[in-house]
């Protein structure tokens, strides 16, 4: 009796679903952040936020695990949390009456420095990666030191200045999904 031949299974590659759903909350954070139309209102991006930026960022993460990919699991599986723990922050320290309490800006500096330390750990260890992914990261953590110090200091404008990189961090995040044959990575 002959043995049933060997299948090795393949995978499809999660990256591109992963970044995708990263490029795609940092854009609507910084449309947000920059007040795009006047919008002022976190509300419209909550269930894009959990589901495309959370949960599919998430599956992609548990992807790379599966993959052998130990540095994107890391990365895939932490970065939607930043996404859906931020999203409720102001939830977080609001009163009753539904004013965001004094402490918040110094909460959500303290927040971004953190995510900052991070940021810088998966940029070092993307160094052998794309280019795109690296300025990525490297404009993530830009991104993250603007919103720490515009936040511990109170200024508007250096906060809108951070939120205006998240432009620059989404477009290079949806730059590593285009194929190679079009625009090498």
């Amino acid at each position: 009796q002959p043995s049933l031949p060997v299948v090795h299974r393949t995978f499809a590659n999660p990256a591109p679903l992963g970044l995708l759903s990263f490029a795609t909350g940092v854009f609507l954070f910084s449309l947000l952040g920059v007040h795009a139309r006047g919008i002022q209102s976190q509300n419209i991006i909550v269930g894009v936020m959990m589901f495309f930026g959370g949960l599919c960022q998430f599956i992609s993460g548990i992807m790379e695990f599966v993959a052998g990919n130990t540095g994107r699991n890391f990365a895939g599986d932490t970065l939607p949390q930043q996404n859906l723990t931020l999203l409720t922050s102001d939830k977080a320290y609001s009163n009753t009456d539904g004013k965001v309490l004094p402490e918040f800006d110094e909460a959500l500096a303290m927040y971004c420095w953190a995510w900052l330390i991070l940021t810088v750990v998966f940029t070092i260890a993307s160094i052998r990666n794309s280019w795109t992914l690296i300025l990525a990261l490297v404009f993530l953590g830009v991104e993250l030191l603007l919103l720490a110090v515009g936040h511990m200091i109170r200024v508007d404008g250096i906060i809108i200045a951070a939120n205006s990189v998240g432009f620059i961090v989404a477009l290079c995040a949806c730059k590593c999904n285009l194929p190679t044959k079009i625009l090498p990575c």
